[in-house]
């Protein structure tokens, strides 16, 4: 086996160096104050026996898709999962994906042409920065959660027309992967529905979470009509895998004739789409318990940052996903390490998939945390920064 070019293993040797190498690791057994699995639902021993029961009842026993969904690979869970969430996201269509990486991709890499502009929210997912940097529009960052930025980008990169001739798409996230925060999104869509621009929202940390049978923040908003496409995910609330884009009729026959990711992949196993049906029909079912679970958590967290006079280091957020800035990666890893010793599965958040000097714990709530798991959490964290 030929070894890695040389500039390559430099490359290497820089990460270690600037505290930043990634390796793979398991900590089992530790408490989990990291998974996305906000509401237990990758280890809910009723979801995994109706899963099982619905391939039964479906007479599905295949193991795998068999080749794309454009070939072999559209089988009839498909069928019924596609429009089960329709209705559950209160949308005109929905496609399939097999990632929320690939649904970015592909949506983002087949939608905006030469000519069109985009403008998209400095702290978006990376998978919505490589589908905007594969398309041939031009892009321009607007400063997080700033709707006064996100105005003056658009008044310098755009000409006073009607916007027959290009199309200016606004893209944001409702809630955010690493801050936990969320955008004024009635502004956004007001803004973007008064000048004919399309607005995308990346709603993977909220579906599940808000909304008042976990459909996300734009159907709690009632603003399903007002954004050109949403992309929701299942690997996080749902504790499942997969993702679909979510818009209308005529941009899902777009993405199907276009979007490369969905085209050239496998299609999802059988027992994925299984998973993700049970899964929806859980979550209205009985979704509404560990959801309420969830936001007693988040509110009891808060309160004990205030009684241990911390909450100076955090970033504002009402949601699942808190992040305590520990600036610089040698002391952001030092207290994450602290932190699994005691029992406590929290890892540092580095440079570059943050701006350096704002690395972190992220530290991601659950409905199946104990009150006394999180009180000693943040007991330990007030002692150790």
């Amino acid at each position: 086996m030929t070894q890695l070019p040389k500039k390559l293993l430099k490359v290497l040797e820089n990460r270690k160096k600037e505290e930043t190498f990634r390796s793979l690791s398991s900590l089992d057994g530790l408490i989990d104050f990291l998974s996305n699995d906000y509401l237990g639902f990758a280890t809910n021993e009723t979801l995994f026996s109706k899963t099982f029961q619905l391939l039964l009842t479906e007479s599905v026993a295949s193991n795998g898709s068999g080749g794309s969904r454009l070939l072999s690979g559209n089988h009839k869970l498909y069928k019924k999962l596609e429009p089960l969430l329709v209705e559950f996201y209160k949308s005109n269509a929905a496609l399939v994906f097999n990632s929320g990486y690939d649904a970015n991709m592909g949506l983002f890499s087949a939608v905006p042409q030469r000519g069109d502009i985009i403008f998209y929210d400095e702290y978006v997912h990376a998978s919505i920065r490589e589908g905007i940097r594969m398309s041939n529009a031009k892009a321009y960052s607007f400063l997080h959660n700033n709707l006064s930025s996100l105005k003056e980008k658009v008044a310098l990169n755009t000409s006073r027309n009607d916007h027959e001739e290009y199309a200016v798409y606004i893209v944001t996230e409702s809630v955010f992967s690493m801050d936990g925060d969320t955008p004024d999104l009635k502004a956004i869509a007001k803004f973007t529905k008064s000048n004919r621009y399309h607005l995308i929202v990346d709603e993977a940390h909220a579906v599940g979470v808000l909304g008042s049978n976990g459909e996300g923040l734009i159907p709690e908003l009632g603003l399903e009509k007002d954004v050109f496409a949403r992309t929701v995910t299942f690997g996080k609330a749902f504790g499942c895998h997969g993702a679909a884009v979510l818009g209308s009729d005529d941009l899902k026959d777009y993405l199907i004739n276009f979007a490369k990711p969905f085209i050239y992949t496998t299609a999802l196993t059988p027992h994925t789409l299984a998973t993700i049906i049970t899964a929806h029909e859980y979550m209205g079912e009985l979704g509404k318990e560990p959801k309420t679970l969830l936001t007693e958590n988040i509110v009891y967290f808060k309160k004990q940052l205030g009684l241990h006079k911390i909450e100076q280091f955090f970033i504002p957020s009402d949601t699942a996903i808190q992040g305590c800035i520990i600036s610089g990666s040698k002391k952001a890893k030092l207290v994450s390490k602290k932190l699994i010793d005691k029992g406590f599965n929290i890892k540092a958040i580095l440079s570059p998939t943050v701006p350096e000097g704002q690395e972190r714990l992220r530290i991601c709530l659950h409905s199946f945390n104990s009150k006394e798991e999180i009180g000693l959490l943040v007991k330990l964290l007030a002692s150790f920064i």
